[in-house]
């Protein structure tokens, strides 16, 4: 798949998670005016994160686009992991604000139940259909481009599934039983699944701004390609660096140091070609080294 693709894909995915946002925040708004549920509530202010978060996702997925300039010679892809740092940082602080509210309802005694609960479990019951849609498509999107952003987008909305279904049951309980507290629980419920998905956003996007590794499996998977290759008679300095979708490879190569340039550039070239074949997000440079040379005694690196 082209870049051009693969950016209108990335770009379609934060579009349709911007409109889902902006749908079910008004949706959630009346919902929240009809029943006064500290669980729809939750999801209110979840949905309303979300569509924070959406907005400075697409633009971090329309900024991370740009190709490489003279500023910014490997390209912007660092700006998903940013937001996706961001991100988490909003979860938590959403969540935080949800098991805060949850608790002080739980240690009121004169808490009024929700009211017109099958309002409430209907605006629920879309939002779950909506999110399922969504998901969906950032899923694929995500498996098809690996970008961080709609990554994190797509787990976050995935967990959101668990709150509405909360909020349906704790309506439900409120309507059929009476029982108010039900609603607090379900809302610290998602107030931990929230914080949960948050710490292991920023922990990924964290490692990536630090720049760690790739997958221990595409190293190996890299080694294994590079290993035996015609014209290859040994490798080493093998680093890897992930920023945003992109993997950066660099990699010494051994070649018969008495064969042409050209000969040399050939076995380099195939050798890049086969690598981001099976890697298309790769950004390989290789360098080729006479085989069997000893380390200049200045090179300290």
């Amino acid at each position: 798949m082209t870049i051009s693709n693969t950016n209108r894909l990335n770009l379609s995915a934060g579009l349709l998670s911007v409109t889902v946002a902006l749908v079910l925040v008004v949706a959630k708004l009346w919902a929240l005016g009809q029943t006064g549920s500290l669980a729809i509530a939750a999801t209110l202010a979840d949905s309303a994160m979300d569509l924070m978060m959406s907005l400075g996702g697409l633009a971090a997925i329309a900024y991370a686009a740009k190709p490489a300039d003279d500023d910014h010679n490997f390209g912007h892809t660092s700006a998903e992991d940013l937001a996706a740092l961001g991100q988490s940082l909003f979860i938590l602080i959403s969540a935080s604000v949800i098991a805060v509210a949850a608790v002080l309802r739980l240690l009121d005694d004169d808490v009024s139940l929700p009211e017109r609960e099958s309002s409430g479990m209907a605006v629920a019951l879309f939002a779950i259909i909506v999110t399922l849609g969504l998901v969906a498509w950032q899923r694929r999107v995500a498996r098809i481009t690996g970008n961080k952003v709609v990554k994190a987008d797509s787990l976050h909305y995935l967990g959101d599934l668990i709150p509405n279904l909360g909020a349906i049951i704790a309506l439900f309980a409120s309507s059929r039983f009476g029982l108010g507290y039900v609603d607090s629980v379900v809302a610290l419920g998602a107030a931990a699944i929230l914080a949960v998905g948050a710490v292991r956003i920023g922990k990924t996007a964290w490692d990536a701004l630090m720049d760690r590794q790739a997958d221990p499996e595409m190293i190996a998977g890299i080694e294994a390609i590079v290993d035996g290759f015609p014209g290859v008679h040994g490798y080493h300095d093998l680093k890897t660096r992930v920023a945003g979708s992109r993997v950066f490879v660099n990699i010494h190569i051994e070649l018969d140091g008495s064969q042409t340039l050209d000969e040399a550039h050939a076995i380099g070239a195939a050798l890049r070609r086969a690598v981001i074949v099976a890697y298309p997000r790769a950004d390989v440079l290789i360098h080729q080294d006479p085989f069997g040379v000893e380390k200049h005694p200045d090179d300290t690196r």
